[in-house]
């Protein structure tokens, strides 16, 4: 009877830490920081089918953060799942350093707003005061400009890069985060959220993303709830649920074999 009780315990919690692997809760890394799930994910928090690869943020002295090759990490303000849109703010406070330096080619996004060509200068004096010098990027040596790439090239001038952009610099806007805003795209997943859904690996094997129906009643979402944390508790409750229920039932059917045991044992002694 101890044997058999023991694997059942063991057997539930092995279903347990399953359900709780399969599961893939929201998570945040301050009270206020922006919700973190799917294809968003934290690793060390979050197993690695609950994200899409190139989405990885990192929790940072309760900030959360997301790291580009080409640049550096970035502070996530916000993330809208409905737009697409992940609102970023450089910690360096000058959004046109992210500007002429981040390659979202080589990401799974690219630039939320719509983008215009212009050209980044360098040049060993001041230009016109019509111009406006991107002062993070500027010192006593070299002013920095943002013209149209069209802009006759002045003899003090280098050119830096010609990329495509959403804004060109202004005093007027502020300097860490005016215009950084990238957007993703999954297959599968166009429209997904908006239409109540959750977008989610169709397997844990593949890389193939989709947004499964899901069964709402007044907005409620089987999905949005499993891929909460109190979606994790009622798992946890259910599991727990079905331990005791099997550990009553062994105790009465043990309780019952005895009782058969002993009439037969004393129809014997008759």
């Amino acid at each position: 009877m101890d044997a058999c009780m023991f694997y059942i315990l063991f057997f539930s919690m092995f279903l347990t830490i399953k359900a709780l692997e399969s599961n893939c809760p929201t998570v945040k890394c301050s009270h206020d920081g922006p919700d973190i799930r799917f294809p968003f994910r934290v690793a060390g928090r979050q197993p690695q089918h609950c994200g899409q690869p190139g989405f990885d943020l990192v929790c940072k002295e309760n900030t959360t953060m997301i790291d580009f090759p080409s640049y550096g990490p970035l502070v996530v303000i916000s993330i809208s799942y409905d737009f697409r849109k992940l609102s970023l703010l450089d910690p360096k406070n000058c959004v046109h350093e992210v500007f002429l330096n981040l390659n979202p080619s080589g990401t799974p996004f690219r630039y939320y707003y719509l983008l215009k060509n212009f050209t980044y200068l360098n040049c060993s004096t001041r230009l016109s005061p019509s111009l406006n010098e991107v002062s993070c990027l500027s010192d006593s040596r070299n002013h920095v400009y943002t013209v149209e790439s069209s802009f006759h090239l002045p003899f003090s001038c280098r050119q830096l890069k010609t990329i495509p952009i959403p804004f060109s610099y202004s005093p007027y806007l502020a300097d860490n985060s005016f215009g950084l805003g990238l957007t993703w795209s999954l297959p599968g997943c166009e429209d997904c959220e908006s239409r109540g859904g959750s977008c989610v690996f169709q397997s844990k094997e593949g890389l193939k993303t989709g947004c499964p129906r899901i069964a709402q009643d007044k907005g409620f979402s089987v999905v949005h709830l499993l891929s909460s944390g109190t979606g994790s508790m009622i798992l946890i409750i259910l599991v727990f649920i079905f331990v005791m229920t099997t550990m009553i039932s062994i105790k009465v059917c043990f309780r019952q074999k005895l009782k058969v045991d002993k009439a037969a044992e004393n129809e014997n002694l008759l």
